[in-house]
């Protein structure tokens, strides 16, 4: 089973990735703007964030679909470890 999920963009990143990513291209106002999301607005981290993220799906959508409109084309590497 060497790649269960061919189509899934996602696969192999983790939330954690994906939010620091986007906190260092953006920013945590930017973040803001773009998604209404108080984990963004009112004293952000990326570890707040990940807490409300992973306890609301509608949000977390709304995250992977920002890092997937800027970024999934431009990274065709997955692997949190090696694009850090």
């Amino acid at each position: 089973m060497p790649n269960s999920q061919p189509n899934n963009q996602l696969h192999g990143l983790t939330l954690k990735h994906i939010v620091t990513l986007l906190e260092q291209h953006f920013g945590w106002e930017e973040l803001a703007t773009l998604i209404n999301i108080n984990c963004f607005k009112q004293q952000p981290s990326v570890k707040s964030s990940l807490t409300f993220l992973r306890k609301t799906p509608w949000a977390r959508a709304q995250v992977e679909q920002l890092y997937l409109a800027n970024f999934a084309a431009q990274n065709p590497e997955k692997n949190p470890e090696t694009s850090q």
